[in-house]
């Protein structure tokens, strides 16, 4: 046998074409045999349901390939078991589930009718209900609303509002959805709504300006109706209450439940009880919710509730309900090309994002960046994508801290934060993304300590160089902004040159939470500080403290120190 290979090594040595050759012709033997073998697939009995033979009817014969490539659409098209839905759905039906199936025609309107018919057989999960349209100003579902421009599906869509307790879900220009109690607005041509979604090709996702709208069947009503009402506090009686709080009703078993069931079914951000009385409006300059009274005036037992508080005449008991206040959610690209170059500069972690969202709020103007990132831009933030010098937003998102790059703009907003916070923050988005959190291995391992021997120095450089460098600079510490929203925001509004009413300013305050803004940092088992770092942040502190009076500005907050 060891004498038969060294003869067959030697030959093929003189002749080497002739076993590239050979080898060829056993490669491509194998794959006929490999394909031949995919094609096959598993044996089946005739008549059985997996048998081809059966699928195409008695007497027809198996069409191989073509059999095949016909599987493939169909599992691409639909995926088993049929669309995925939520266990806040009911499900009653006991049709199977593959019974709505249709075959793609080609085309925006068969693709939008296709759609359509799926939907229509799975009402016992999300009834669609039909195109309808929409505008900026005045929206046909006016509850919470979240952008996607990579990944929106109608599952997503209708997971995010039943989770809120809402009605209705509405898809819009394959990427926005809308959520609400009550549509407000009239039906629109099947075919204007022929926009795939972002995230799922083989659904519909509205128009422009046309609405894809669901309604959803909850399991539990109690979550629809006050699941999400969020307790503002006790107010004095407004003096012009007909006007400030328009909508009422006389409730003599009255409870929380009751009035912001009402007052959610009028489309009102806000339910005031009054005690036998619900009253509903919107945050103004008649009832701005920034003079709170104590609960104790408020503590009047309820007609229908023994433990819960109704307030009385004189002393409103307020609450936000789930109805979103859309007199602030317009945004657009400035009309004409800006006259000055204002940067929103911070530090990385100092909130720059969330300050980007209550501006464009405030404003009704989007904001732009230094950067790029694809993220925000997915989420809504549509200024991301245009250069920083377009002139077409209404400030720049900036963390650059040297000279040339600070005498680039006309005027600055300076947001500054505890670096003790704004270090954790942005250790947190670097490593969990921007509202996620780093692992606890990250902050255990060596890491954190090379992030805080690199950016901490910076946090104190960065503010030094625009102090120095920038031209007409606002100074906004992140905390006063967080404790003084109105105020603080009325100062960087005036700098930015807008005239913003002050009812739009009150409307910021009540959806001030924006998609990025992180809920809170997690609390460690641990201070991740060491004594050494902070003795250095501390001294990074006085040094910005007495920075900031020297040009006869506040110093930092007291709550940076001790530590």
């Amino acid at each position: 046998m060891a004498k038969l290979l060294l003869k067959l090594q030697r030959y093929f040595r003189r002749k080497p074409v002739r076993f590239f050759t050979l080898l060829a012709l056993y490669l491509a033997a194998g794959s006929l045999v490999f394909l031949h073998s995919g094609f096959s697939g598993e044996p089946t009995v005739p008549g059985s349901p997996r048998s081809p033979a059966a699928a195409e009817g008695p007497g027809l014969p198996y069409l191989g390939v073509m059999q095949l490539s016909r599987g493939f659409k169909a599992a691409a098209t639909m995926p088993a078991g049929g669309r995925r839905h939520g266990p806040w759905f009911k499900s009653t039906s006991k049709e199977p589930s593959d019974r709505g199936k249709s075959r793609d025609n080609g085309g925006a309107r068969s693709r939008a009718l296709r759609s359509r018919s799926g939907r229509e057989k799975e009402e016992d999960r999300a009834r669609y209900i039909g195109c309808y349209e929409d505008n900026t100003r005045q929206r046909t579902l006016r509850g919470m609303s979240f952008f996607d421009y990579k990944k929106m599906t109608v599952f997503r869509c209708q997971d995010n509002c039943a989770e809120r307790g809402y009605l209705y879900a509405g898809l819009e220009f394959g990427a926005e959805c809308y959520c609400g109690h009550k549509i407000q607005a009239s039906n629109a041509s099947e075919s204007e709504c022929n926009m795939e979604c972002k995230g799922e090709r083989s659904n519909t996702c509205g128009g422009i300006n046309r609405l894809s709208v669901y309604r959803l069947e909850l399991a539990q009503e109690s979550a629809r109706r006050y699941g999400s009402a969020i307790f503002r506090g006790c107010f004095r009686r407004p003096e012009n209450v007909s006007i400030a709080l328009p909508a009422s009703q006389l409730m003599l078993n009255m409870s929380v439940d009751k009035c912001v069931d009402f007052c959610t079914e009028k489309e009102f951000p806000l339910a005031a009880l009054a005690g036998t009385t619900c009253r509903c409006g919107f945050p103004s300059t008649l009832f701005p919710l920034h003079e709170r009274e104590d609960e104790q005036l408020c503590a009047h037992k309820c007609a229908a509730e023994e433990f819960e508080s109704c307030g009385s005449a004189e002393f409103l008991l307020v609450y936000q309900t789930q109805v979103q206040d859309n007199r602030c959610m317009d945004r657009r690209f400035l009309p004409s090309r800006a006259k000055q170059l204002v940067a929103l500069a911070s530090f990385p972690g100092a909130g720059n994002t969330w300050a980007r969202h209550l501006i464009e709020l405030a404003t009704g103007f989007y904001t732009g960046s230094y950067y790029f990132d694809g993220s925000l831009y997915n989420k809504g933030f549509k200024g991301e994508r245009d250069h920083w010098r377009s002139g077409r937003t209404i400030c720049i998102k900036t963390h650059e801290s040297g000279q040339k790059e600070i005498e680039s703009f006309d005027a600055a907003i300076l947001l500054i934060r505890n670096p003790y916070k704004a270090l954790m923050a942005e250790f947190n988005r670097k490593y969990g993304g921007h509202i996620g959190f780093a692992a606890h291995a990250h902050w255990k391992g060596k890491e954190w300590p090379e992030f805080v021997a690199n950016y901490a120095p910076w946090w104190a450089t960065h503010t030094l160089d625009w102090l120095r460098y920038g031209k007409k600079v606002l100074v906004v510490h992140f905390e006063d902004l967080k404790r003084d929203l109105f105020v603080q925001l009325q100062r960087m509004v005036a700098l930015l040159g807008v005239t913003a009413c002050e009812d739009r300013l009150l409307c910021v305050e009540g959806q001030k939470d924006g998609n990025f803004k992180r809920s809170g940092l997690r609390k460690l088992e641990y201070d991740p500080y060491t004594p050494e770092m902070r003795k250095a942040i501390s001294g990074y502190i006085r040094t910005v403290d007495a920075a900031l009076k020297l040009r006869n500005l506040s110093g930092v907050p007291e709550d940076y120190y001790p530590r």
